[in-house]
């Protein structure tokens, strides 16, 4: 049975129902009930031996033997779940409102640049002089464990209500900051320069420099109404045609993704409807794939052996994000419970901190302990600052907005989302 395609699909989507109930039921974001549910139900084991009916913690052997995985990783599960990354990371950078981040680059640039370099320089020296990594091993994990989750973030904003204001696209953009501090660290280290290289990031230009321009014209022409989708169709082959340029030069797909969602942001700005139906189709069938196939990377043996490790980095990765964010947030006139709340996203690491040790493991730079143990920290960091976050430190929309109404005023600049605001106030 367990071999059978729909009950394969079957079982994902009725973890991804079981996953949004409890997520309804405890307030706490979908995404990180998802990673959970993957991590508990990916260490579980069922099958039959004897016709009996078994079900026990998988181990290294578990698959060997009669016992198989409740959930099957095949090559579509493993598509719709990079597609999950891909879309979910461009509509990360579909949210950022070119205004927002012109009014508020200051702030972004300042947070993201420190919230990427004071991890990414602890974790490589502790790495290499403390745990006797080699250099590339040891900066392969500051690399990894430097990132903000660019996919965790925006879930969590979606669920909020925060997208739509000032603080709430400002955290946005320092996580796009971040992570593009991750992608340079990754091309400039341990990039293949070569001619596919060359072509992709060629390529790549001139693509985001027309993509504003073709999607609006597309609009314009056809409409955003029209039941076949043509805008949505347009944007998802580009995606993938990307994509696959971006894979064929040894690079990751969400890379052009996340830049292709902040060229055509001022689109979707204008056009909530676009940007309103690719979010229900990623939130209902692409993004449970991916932060359920996130959780199976832990493996709870392997956790248990390198638990030390794992706590250190993990610790190291948290305090870093404090030191680098929390003062930058008060300097700016960020509230202390908000600054708090800013700071423990930065600390949130997924999307961008799988791919780099994934690519270290792929290109032989790390081992397969080393990996357990990066992507063990990895998934641990999308799930504890969060649930902190939102447990302890869950600003209001108010607040939210009244931040940038604050940072307008010290600096005499001003963002869309509280020019709305304010229209509607006066309404």
């Amino acid at each position: 049975m367990l071999d059978n395609i729909w009950f394969i699909a079957a079982v994902w989507m009725g973890l991804a129902l079981l996953a949004s109930l409890i997520s309804i039921r405890t307030g706490i974001s979908v995404a990180l009930i998802e990673i959970v549910v993957g991590v508990v139900v990916g260490n579980l084991a069922v099958g039959f031996e004897g016709g009996t009916l078994q079900v026990s913690i998988a181990s290294a052997n578990a698959s060997a033997g009669h016992l198989h995985h409740i959930l099957q990783s095949t090559d579509w599960t493993n598509f719709l779940a990079l597609l999950g990354s891909g879309v979910l990371t461009f509509l990360a950078g579909a949210e950022i409102d070119p205004v927002s981040l012109k009014a508020n680059w200051r702030v972004s640039v300042v947070i993201g640049v420190l919230s990427f370099a004071v991890p990414f320089a602890v974790v490589w020296f502790v790495a290499q002089f403390i745990f006797s990594w080699p250099m590339h091993q040891a900066q392969i994990a500051g690399i990894a464990l430097s990132t903000t989750s660019v996919a965790v973030v925006y879930a969590v904003m979606i669920e909020g209500g925060f997208s739509d204001t000032a603080m709430g696209k400002m955290i946005l953009a320092a996580c796009f900051i971040t992570d593009f501090g991750t992608v340079l660290a990754l091309g400039t280290l341990f990039a293949n320069y070569n001619l596919r290289l060359l072509l992709f990031v060629s390529v790549t230009l001139i693509v985001l420099w027309f993509m504003p321009r073709w999607t609006q014209s597309i609009i314009t022409r056809l409409g955003a109404t029209q039941v076949s989708e043509p805008e949505v169709k347009f944007i998802f082959c580009v995606l993938f045609f990307l994509g696959g340029l971006a894979t064929t030069a040894k690079s990751e797909a969400v890379l052009p993704a996340y830049l292709l969602g902040l060229v055509v942001a001022g689109v979707f700005l204008r056009d909530k409807t676009l940007v309103r139906r690719m979010r229900s189709i990623a939130f209902a069938v692409f993004t449970p794939f991916y932060f359920i196939k996130a959780g199976l990377y832990v493996s709870l043996p392997a956790l248990w052996t390198s638990l030390l490790v794992i706590s250190v980095f993990l610790a190291l990765k948290m305090v870093t994000k404090v030191v680098g964010v929390f003062p930058l947030a008060r300097l700016h006139y960020i509230k202390v419970k908000e600054a708090s709340y800013t700071t423990l996203l930065m600390a949130t690491g997924l999307t961008f901190g799988t791919i780099s040790a994934l690519y270290g493991l792929q290109n032989g730079i790390i081992d397969q302990n080393q990996y357990t143990v990066l992507v063990s920290v990895v998934i641990l960091s999308a799930f504890v600052p969060t649930l902190i976050a939102q447990k302890f430190f869950q600003p209001t929309v108010e607040m939210m907005h009244a931040w940038g109404k604050l940072y307008r005023r010290r600096l005499s600049v001003l963002s869309v989302e509280d020019a709305n605001q304010g229209n509607h106030s006066a309404n």
